[in-house]
């Protein structure tokens, strides 16, 4: 979810339809990409491990290598981690949702859902803006204290009182649309401002609007008691045990918790490899696009695109205190990648998101991804 440079400096910071029991195969995708599991592992395979699902039209299979951390608890299609950032995509589905709806229009400032007034440069921050990484906000509210990235739960105290106390003072540098910054603080702020429109909580809302109509039972903020039984083990850098991490104040940029078989699903509906009721909201997450400072890459709606020779790639990557995920697809080839893994590994990004673009199209050369997470 947040700034991996602080991630990495701090050791601790901040990557369907159908029935579930189907989805996926137990033989490994390849034995190309098991090794690369193993490779990443190495030694560290009775407290590490990895799942990678690959996806297209023929079907979905499934490698897997090494441990949950966790006796009893296999690393399978049941496994549940903590996604992170992959959770600004279900927001933004959530906002493309109550748009075909009629709820809010993407042009709304998002004052008119907030209960303070934000300062303004140029013009007022949309819910566009926010979706697309274009807000003109910073990457983190400056309210939390000097060491907060080093901490073992480090938003656990970050209220939704805390973030509108930043806004309320905080003047923009930039005005909408005209600078990329990567936004933990802007999808925490636009999943505030649909929950307050929809006058619900958050979670309440996701569980609603994009987790009950796809069928995602085991992606939740909240475990329920199905989710603590398969829930995997996170791991620092330095392979020692982490806790989940708690966003209070901004459940919207990274607070959900989810299971292979379900992620499975969701990556499958985006992708449009099944009929799913959230077809048309899922379509409109690719449509509107804006540059960003990557070479090749533009902002949609909560995912990234990268291109390279006609070659599209929608994705999306996420890093907890002890999880690392990865989430993309090719729009050419429809193959699509999911990558979970209970620990953090150097470098952060190139094992991550190297591994994901392979399985989607073998010669696509990635960009630095290190710069999305440059501090705010």
């Amino acid at each position: 979810m947040m700034n991996r440079r602080a991630f990495v400096s701090g050791s601790a910071a901040i990557a369907a339809m159908g029935p579930a029991s189907s989805a996926l195969l137990a033989e490994p995708a390849t034995e190309s990409v098991r090794d690369v599991l193993e490779r990443i592992i190495g030694e560290n395979e009775k407290v590490a491990g990895m799942v990678a699902i690959v996806v297209d039209h023929s079907g979905t299979r499934m490698a897997t290598y090494g441990s949950s951390g966790v006796p009893d608890v296999a690393m399978d299609g049941d496994t549940v981690f903590e996604v992170a950032s992959i959770t600004k995509v279900l927001t933004s589905l959530l906002l493309a949702d109550m748009a075909l709806r009629g709820e809010v229009s993407f042009d709304d400032p998002v004052t008119k859902y907030l209960p303070v007034t934000l300062h303004e440069c140029g013009r007022p921050i949309t819910l566009l803006d926010l979706a697309t990484y274009t807000s003109g906000l910073p990457n983190m509210p400056s309210n939390l204290p000097p060491d907060w990235y080093a901490q073992p739960n480090p938003l656990g105290e970050y209220t939704e009182a805390k973030l509108f106390e930043f806004l309320a003072s905080y003047v923009p540098k930039y005005a909408p649309t005209t600078h990329y910054e990567y936004a933990n603080l802007g999808f925490g702020l636009l999943g505030a401002a649909l929950a307050r429109r929809a006058q619900k909580g958050y979670e309440e809302l996701l569980i609603e609007r994009v987790c009950g109509p796809l069928g995602l039972d085991n992606t939740r903020i909240t475990l329920s008691g199905q989710m603590r039984q398969h829930l995997a083990q996170g791991h620092d850098l330095n392979l020692k045990a982490a806790p989940l991490w708690d966003m209070p104040g901004m459940p919207g940029a990274a607070g959900v918790r989810s299971s292979v078989k379900d992620l499975t699903m969701f990556l499958k509906a985006s992708m449009g490899l099944v009929r799913s009721p959230l077809r048309k909201s899922l379509a409109r997450l690719v449509e509107t696009r804006r540059p960003t400072s990557l070479d090749g890459t533009d902002a949609a709606l909560g995912w990234f695109i990268t291109s390279d020779k006609g070659e599209e790639i929608v994705w999306k990557s996420g890093l907890s205190g002890g999880c690392n995920t990865f989430m993309g697809f090719s729009r050419h080839t429809q193959r699509g990648a999911l990558l979970l893994a209970n620990f953090l590994w150097r470098p952060i990004d190139s094992g991550t998101i190297n591994t994901g673009m392979k399985m989607i199209r073998p010669e696509f050369s990635p960009v630095d991804f290190n710069s999305l997470y440059r501090p705010g």
